[in-house]
């Protein structure tokens, strides 16, 4: 009679299959195999895997959470393997609910009686983790993964434990800890350069320890110091493009090192998306355009095959970063597209539309200053303020507000916030932020007319620009440096100023720093008698206040040209900011 119901139960087994991979799938027939297999006089484990698949087939394959998460509750009397799935599974769902508090027990639980399933338990922590970190409890998510890498140590899953240690040290780079992310890298990097596994696998550890590096360095404004870090980053992932499938294909020997932090068709993105971040910073617009075409061209390949959460963050960064990269190049028209594009791709997704709420805010807030809608930019700066947990952004927007009640004259309000942004006070600052608000209170020292003021303040943007390569801030300081000699009669100094200031702005290319440029240099030829360069000065200064022209009467014509009139993002109070750490 057994062997009858064996042979029934794989038989049903084998049908269900059949109907799931059809194309198109019939799942519904699917669901009734598997269902048949419940008139059978089967072991509690089958009726628990069973349970299981249902619960799983549900959830990918039908709207049906209900009854799905009735299956996965009546797995309890699994053995281990098929209980550990079902809390994994049971939490994503909770998770996707918004019911974190629904699947925290569930994982701890299964945590501590999955210590002889190495696979488990480091699964089960790196999602413990997860969702600690998406409620922003970073220590808690921290000290998972320490345990995670402590546990994997013991049990010899080595790779794993480097898995453990780089993610951990991401989440102390966004807590902030800095003291413990240089120990946590530094440890990892040393067993990432001695590991002796499969080259695939050394190179993806390395990929991530060095986008963490990059990280790193960049957020600290470091743009020049990390160079080295960054051509590494592309000469690791061109080795791991350019590996054989074998090599790729080898599975490790440990349960536990069954783990894989990143696809390498995501890792290739990612790579493009960090050297996008680096060439914004550094003030290389038409190299940011490059790699963001590639990067978003790569994003709409893979959506074809399998639309992971992960590339919609992708392409979410891309669109505000090449956003600000069209502010820059005067392309308004253009930047207001890729906004709505990214609020668009936000109000698809609850999880992104909490984490970018601040950033969409800033770039309404960066066009609107452009279009020279200051009272909608005050707005949208203070809804940053008021709402970004990170601090740079919100000094990025603080910085903006100045120069907005700058231009309104607005003497008191600026003076109260720039009090705040004290160069020399501003606490843990980058170096780029530092050093635009020095740039920030030279501007305002310019229009004061304390022109030695605002000298020392521009020569300290200047030092700091080019010691980490800030080629905006270094073009914006010489200008600014030249119109104030200008305005002091001291015209040879004042064109030893502009005319490099002209040239590096048209190298990024910035349309506004050049409009500016030229508008001084059609003067100051003027003055030296020099009547063929003043005629080129106001020819290239007439050019852009056309280009300028047109292109703002285009943006101003454009329906999301409104969006800066209101507060666009309909945020619920319960949903938080979510960083990934599960790995597949």
């Amino acid at each position: 009679m057994a062997s009858m119901q064996d042979t029934c139960y794989f038989a049903l087994l084998t049908l269900a299959e059949e109907f799931r991979t059809t194309n198109p799938p019939n799942i519904m027939a699917c669901i009734q195999c598997l269902e048949a297999v419940f008139n059978l006089k089967t072991t509690p484990r089958i009726e628990a895997r069973t349970h299981l698949q249902l619960g799983n087939i549900l959830l990918q394959y039908t709207n049906n959470t209900e009854l799905a998460q009735s299956h996965l509750e009546k797995t309890a009397q699994g053995c281990d393997d098929i209980k550990f799935e079902t809390a994994s599974v049971l939490a994503e769902l909770y998770e996707k609910q918004n019911q974190p508090e629904q699947a925290k027990p569930i994982l701890t639980k299964a945590v501590e009686i999955s210590q002889q399933s190495s696979f488990w338990h480091c699964r089960l922590l790196f999602q413990l983790a997860h969702i600690h970190a998406a409620e922003r409890d970073y220590h808690a998510a921290s000290q998972f993964l320490g345990d995670g890498a402590d546990y994997a140590h013991l049990s010899g899953a080595h790779y794993t434990r480097i898995l453990f240690l780089l993610s951990k040290g991401m989440l102390l780079m966004i807590d902030r800890r800095l003291q413990e992310v240089h120990q946590v890298l530094s440890l990892a990097g040393h067993l990432v350069d001695s590991w002796q596994g499969s080259s695939h696998q050394k190179e993806a550890l390395k990929v991530f320890f060095l986008v963490l590096q990059v990280c790193h360095y960049l957020t600290a404004g470091q743009v020049k110091s990390v160079k080295t870090c960054l051509k590494q980053l592309q000469q690791g992932i061109q080795t791991i493009t350019s590996l054989h499938s074998d090599e790729v294909a080898v599975m490790p020997n440990n349960p536990g090192d069954m783990f894989q932090w990143m696809p390498k068709e995501h890792m290739c993105v990612l790579v493009y998306l960090v050297t996008v971040l680096h060439s914004m910073q550094a003030g290389y617009m038409d190299k940011a355009q490059k790699y963001t075409d590639k990067a978003l061209m790569q994003i709409e390949k893979l959506k074809m095959v399998d639309s992971h959460p992960i590339l919609h963050s992708f392409q979410l960064l891309l669109l505000e970063h090449i956003a600000m990269c069209r502010l820059v190049m005067g392309n308004k028209t253009e930047a207001i597209q890729y906004t709505s594009q990214a609020l668009q791709i936000c109000r698809m997704e609850p999880r992104l539309l909490v984490k970018h709420q601040p950033q969409v805010h800033a770039l309404l807030g960066l066009y609107a200053m452009a279009m020279n809608c200051l009272e909608a930019a005050e707005a949208q700066f203070e809804v940053v303020i008021r709402t970004s947990s990170t601090l740079e952004l919100r000094i990025l927007a603080s910085l903006n507000l100045a120069i907005v009640y700058l231009r309104s004259k607005r003497e008191q309000e600026l003076n109260e916030l720039l009090t705040r942004l004290n160069p020399e006070t501003l606490p843990q600052a980058s170096h780029s932020l530092r050093a635009a608000a020095y740039y920030v209170h030279g501007l305002n020292a310019f229009f004061q007319t304390r022109y030695n003021d605002a000298k020392r303040f521009l020569r300290e943007t200047l030092k700091m620009a080019n010691a980490e390569d800030l080629n905006r801030l270094t073009s914006c300081s010489l200008v600014l440096l030249g119109h104030i000699f200008f305005s002091l009669g001291n015209n040879r100094e004042s064109m030893n100023m502009v005319t490099p200031a002209m040239q590096l702005a048209s190298k990024i290319p910035d349309v506004h720093v050049q409009l500016w440029a030229s508008s001084l240099l059609k003067d100051l030829y003027h003055l030296c008698g020099s009547k063929l360069e003043e005629q080129d000065a106001i020819q290239t200064h007439t050019n852009f206040t056309q280009q300028l022209l047109q292109d703002h009467f285009q943006a101003s014509q454009r329906p999301d040209h409104a969006l800066i009139h209101s507060k666009i993002l309909d945020i619920r109070p319960h949903l938080t900011e979510s960083t990934s750490l599960v790995a597949h």
